[in-house]
């Protein structure tokens, strides 16, 4: 491997002086020379390697290590394992190495940090379950997986497009929701807004802008809404820090997504912090309540946006009272109010502030939390594609707190049912629940809690899961026991047909071999002699006059080996098509959709029906093909986390003869002939053939769906932008679903 040159060498030193300058928490010499000594080696083992961006290899673990400390504020430890994170990944050197030159600790948190090596399919899933895996003993190894992903984000320019799409999606779907659960805000917030930027760059740059050319009207409306409020506080003898904040970029596309509204018809686009200084956790509570008071007694509160975060913390430690009131020129303004306590743990993670930064540890949500995960990774049945969306499920930001009818508290994701709480109590409980009662009240198991609902649980011994309780269940353990009662059923059921099969056939002097099974799956027209097993033993098919079956008959042992030619004939002729289809697809460069290969060499996904115009990505499938789909579709940011090398960055040339069903949703207020006057916008003045038109109205107000065939996006754009002009027509919008 070549050395480094003497302005790499230089770029090397100064980052591992930035790192040594950015320790966030005090170590002793000893610490200072194990860093060191972590250096030396990472850099001896990385030297010649150069990242896509052509910097030196070695600046990467470093800027993660400085992450890990300056915006984590974890210890040396942490900081070691940081620089060594890619050390077993990436060259020659073992764990076993690890392990001799800085102890078993060091050489556990690599080991969770190294990938596994494997199939692709399982690849990203199983690497994230091992990782997982150490969350129990050492939750170091997500900190600084977070920080890793965090570094790469901040440097993903150097990535062709594609390697883009599935990074930024894969940190959007899983280490974005993660960062928030541990408490990361900020880091979590740069991840999403980072995200954006590479899978809806335009969307980005306008947001953006937009805050930009905003920022000096933002700074003097802050100043004007804090003047008064400073004015109060020390006149209260209230020593505090204010400052304002905007909305990330991530949260005002969001918000404008979700409620279709522009930039400036945000809710709250501006944010004030309040932080003070605290004694102790009893004069916390009184301060901020105290606070709270004056701020509300220059500006008028929304009642229904008050969040009392103090009383009863967040399940990831944060504490904070928010309140949004009337500010100047009418803006809604949100103010959160914390001590400085409060507020580190806020910026910096509950996990790290909590575990590793006092050395102190406390039975908290975040315990429990830690204890599901691990109850979820050690299921042996577990599927480990299915294990991402039952991990997705636990990384839930809005929480209820319910009581047992003893008083214990439980906290359990907003929108979680009567049975979630029975199975999160015990799984029998779960198992045997007919419903419960909520305050006194009967409820049926699919009843959604809400905070404060004390619960009674109901059982009968005659109760067995059903097959829709996988539906009521919104959590992950909940979903999960439901799942493992149905394997359970399944497996008995399966022996039990199993057993039939073979005592019918021994009845008629047959064996359960091939051929004999063959004609019985083919009598019931099934594909696999465990689904045959699992109908026998649950009643669904029956085994009755069996012997019909076997009676000789030549005809029948003819139309078999037929079959059977068949078949065979029908394998080979795949495997030859197989082979002349050959991948030609690649995936590197940006795939052009044109009309001439549309349902040849690419099909539109049914799931969120793109149209040309829309921004896309590619899917390739395992005959070739790829399958495409809107940027934004849920489909997509899944495919990207679990199966990111076969993502292709896809973009559309111009249709003009093929057509696409759109659904367009339109409300107002009815008036006569508005109907008429809607419809004839779309086919007089444009040109466009409808397929379906439904129009509802009740109490003067009408609601229209509309489905047409479009050339594109532009001619969607241009019908919603002519209807919404329309005396009447409230909101216009295209939905997704057709």
């Amino acid at each position: 491997m070549a050395a480094h040159t003497k302005l790499e060498q230089r770029l090397i030193e100064e980052a591992y002086d930035h790192l040594i300058k950015s320790v966030s928490i005090k170590l002793n010499d000893d610490d200072y020379a194990n860093i060191k000594k972590a250096f030396d080696f990472a850099n001896s083992a990385h030297e010649g390697v150069k990242r896509k961006s052509g910097e030196p290899y070695i600046l990467h673990p470093l800027a993660v290590a400085t992450i890990v400390t300056r915006e984590i504020g974890l210890g040396s430890k942490a900081i070691i394992s940081s620089i060594l994170h890619d050390v077993v990944e990436d060259t020659d050197y073992t764990l076993a190495d690890i392990e001799n030159l800085f102890g078993k600790k060091i050489a556990s948190i690599v080991d969770g940090l190294t990938k596994l090596e494997g199939d692709f399919d399982y690849k990203q899933a199983s690497n994230f379950r091992k990782m997982l895996l150490t969350l129990s003993d050492d939750v170091r190894v997500i900190l600084i997986k977070i920080a890793d992903r965090l570094h790469n984000m901040r440097t993903l320019d150097s990535m062709p497009p594609n390697k883009q799409q599935k990074i930024s999606g894969e940190t959007l779907h899983i280490y974005a929701p993660l960062a928030h659960r541990l408490g990361l805000y900020a880091v979590k917030t740069e991840l999403e807004d980072l995200s954006l930027k590479y899978r809806f760059p335009d969307q980005y740059k306008e947001i953006s802008l937009q805050l930009r050319d905003k920022e000096e009207h933002r700074k003097y409306l802050v100043e004007q809404f804090i003047t008064p409020i400073k004015h109060l506080l020390e006149k209260e003898n209230l020593h505090v820090n204010i400052k304002g904040r905007p909305k990330s970029i991530y949260s005002i596309w969001k918000k404008m997504q979700v409620k279709k509204v522009s930039f400036d018809e945000v809710y709250d686009l501006l944010a004030i912090r309040i932080v003070f200084k605290a004694d102790q956790e009893i004069d916390e509570r009184r301060k901020c309540w105290e606070i709270f008071s004056i701020v509300t007694s220059i500006y008028k509160y929304k009642q229904d946006r008050i969040r009392d975060w103090i009383t009863m913390p967040k399940a990831n430690g944060y504490e904070a009272l928010h309140v949004t009131v009337m500010g100047p020129e009418g803006k809604w303004v949100e103010v959160q109010i914390r001590s400085e306590r409060m507020d580190e743990i806020a910026e910096r993670g509950f996990a790290a502030h909590w575990k590793y930064k006092d050395g102190t540890s406390h039975d908290s949500e975040l315990d429990k939390w830690i204890s599901r995960i691990r109850e979820t990774l050690h299921n042996p049945e577990s599927d480990v594609l299915e294990f991402l969306d039952e991990f997705k499920l636990n990384l839930f930001s809005s929480e209820i707190v319910v009581f047992t009818p003893k008083g214990e508290m439980k906290t359990l994701p907003k929108g979680a049912t009567v049975l979630d709480f029975a199975y999160e109590i015990h799984t029998q409980l779960g198992n045997k629940c007919i419903g419960a009662k909520i305050n006194h009240q009967l409820v049926p198991i699919n009843h959604v809690l809400n905070s404060g609902d004390q619960i009674e649980i109901l059982t009968s011994e005659k109760q067995k899961p059903q097959a829709h309780w996988f539906n009521i269940a919104v959590t992950a353990k909940g979903k999960q026991k439901v799942k493992d009662a149905f394997k359970l059923q399944h497996k008995k059921h399966i022996d039990k047909g199993k057993k039939m099969i073979e005592e019918a056939l021994r009845k008629i002097d047959k064996v359960p071999s091939n051929e004999t099974i063959n004609v019985l799956l083919n009598h019931f027209k099934l594909e696999s002699k465990v689904q045959m097993y699992a109908q026998v033993g649950s009643d669904l098919n029956t085994l009755d006059n069996i012997a019909k079956l076997f009676e000789t008959k030549k005809e029948d042992n003819k139309f078999i080996k037929y079959w059977r030619l068949s078949l065979g004939r029908k394998k080979k002729d795949q495997d030859q098509q197989t082979d002349k289809n050959p991948s030609t697809i690649d995936r590197k460069k940006t795939y052009i959709l044109s009309e001439e290969n549309a349902e040849k060499n690419f099909y539109l996904s049914k799931c969120c029906n793109p149209i040309p115009g829309d921004d896309v990505m590619g899917y390739i499938t395992d005959d070739n093909k790829i399958i495409i789909h809107k940027n934004n579709c849920p489909e997509t940011i899944k495919l990207m986390t679990q199966q990111g090398d076969r993502i292709v960055t896809a973009k559309w040339k111009q249709f003009r003869i093929r057509s696409f069903l759109t659904h367009i949703s339109i409300k107002g207020f009815d008036r006569i002939g508005i109907v008429s006057e809607l419809t004839g916008i779309i086919s007089k003045d444009h040109n466009i053939n409808m397929r379906t038109v439904q129009f509802d109205a009740n109490e003067g107000v009408f609601t229209g769906n509309l489905f047409l065939y479009v050339h594109n996006k532009l001619d969607v754009n241009n019908i919603i932008a002519k209807l919404i002009k329309v005396k009447g027509v409230e909101s216009v919008e295209r939905i997704e679903d057709v």
